[in-house]
C-alpha cells in the first residue's frame, strides 16, 4: 500500500515538473508555426535586414535586435555595480537601522508599475537625454536595480558566518573579508541575480516603449531614438493588416524568446564554471 502511494506521489510530481518544459515547448512551437510565412518569405535575411516598411512589405528585425540588446546591456552596466554594492552594504557593512530603511525602499521600488516608470522617464529623462537609447538604458537600470540588490543581498546573507570569522581571525580587514571570504562562494548566486535583472530588461515593454523613441534605425549615438523587439510588438501587433505582417510580428516575438533563452543559457554555463572553480579551490 505504501509502495502504491509512493508511486502515485512520484507520478503526480513528475507530471507537475514536466508541465513547465511542456508549456515552454508548446509556446515555442506555436510561435514557430504562426511565424512560418515570415520565415519562408524572408529566411535568415530577416535578422540582418534593417529596412522596415509595412506598406511595401519590407521587413527587417536588425534595428529591433540592436535596440533590445544595447538598451539591456546599458541597463546592466549601470545597475549591476550599484545593485551589488548596495547589497554588500546592507549585508556586510551597515549595522544601523538605516539599512532596514534602504531595504524597504528597494522593495518598494520593485513594486512600482512599469507604466509609472515610463511616465517618470518621459518627464525626467526626456528633457535630459531625449527619447533615446540612453534614456531607455537608464530607465531599465532603475527598474532592474531592486531585483539585483534584493537577490544579491539574500545570497550574501546565506554565506556561512564561520567564513567571515575565519578571515577576521587571520587579521583580514572588513574589505578583505568581503573580497576573499564572502564574494567567492556567493559569486554564482550574484551572477544569477544579474541574469534575472537582464531578463527583465530584455522583456520590458511599456516603459521602454514610452522613452526609447520608437524609430527603426541603427545609430552609433546613444542619444538617438531606437526601437526594441517588445516595443514594436506593443505598437504594431494590433495594426497588422495582412497575413505576412501578422507573421512578421510573431517572428519578432520568436526572436525575443530565443534571445532570452540564449542569454539565460550562457549565464547558466558561466555559473556552472564559477561554481566548479570554487569547489576546486
Amino acid at each position: 500500500m505504501n509502495n502504491r502511494g509512493d508511486m502515485v506521489f512520484r507520478a503526480v510530481t513528475l507530471l507537475v515538473a514536466a508541465a513547465i518544459p511542456a508549456v515552454f515547448l508548446l509556446l515555442f512551437l506555436m510561435l514557430l508555426w504562426q511565424a512560418r510565412l515570415s520565415l519562408v518569405t524572408f529566411g535568415p535575411g530577416f535578422f540582418f535586414n534593417s529596412v522596415w516598411n509595412p506598406v511595401r512589405n519590407q521587413y527587417g528585425a536588425l534595428p529591433f535586435i540592436y535596440g533590445t540588446l544595447v538598451s539591456s546591456l546599458l541597463a546592466l552596466v549601470f545597475a549591476a555595480p550599484l545593485g551589488i554594492g548596495c547589497a554588500i552594504y546592507l549585508s556586510e557593512v551597515s549595522t544601523s537601522r538605516l539599512k532596514e530603511w534602504i531595504a524597504t525602499m528597494v522593495d518598494l521600488l520593485a513594486a512600482i508599475p512599469s507604466v509609472v516608470f515610463g511616465l517618470w522617464g518621459i518627464f525626467v529623462l526626456g528633457p535630459l537625454f531625449g527619447l533615446s537609447l540612453l534614456s531607455a538604458g537608464v530607465l531599465l537600470a532603475i527598474m532592474i536595480l531592486p531585483t539585483i540588490t534584493a537577490l544579491s543581498r539574500e545570497v550574501l546573507r546565506a554565506v556561512p558566518g564561520n567564513l567571515r570569522e575565519s578571515a577576521r581571525a587571520l587579521g583580514a580587514t572588513r574589505w578583505e573579508t568581503v573580497r576573499l571570504a564572502v564574494l567567492p562562494p556567493a559569486s554564482s548566486g550574484i551572477i544569477g541575480s544579474v541574469v534575472l535583472g537582464l531578463g527583465r530588461a530584455i522583456g520590458e515593454t511599456m516603459a521602454v516603449t514610452m522613452v526609447i523613441g520608437n524609430r527603426p534605425q541603427i545609430s552609433a549615438s546613444l542619444l538617438a531614438p531606437a526601437y526594441s523587439l517588445s516595443a514594436v510588438l506593443a505598437n504594431e501587433f494590433a495594426e497588422a493588416s495582412s497575413d505576412l505582417n501578422f507573421s512578421v510580428m510573431i517572428e519578432i516575438g520568436l526572436i525575443l524568446l530565443l534571445i532570452t533563452v540564449l542569454v539565460n543559457g550562457l549565464a547558466r554555463v558561466l555559473i556552472w564554471k564559477i561554481a566548479g572553480n570554487n569547489r576546486i579551490q
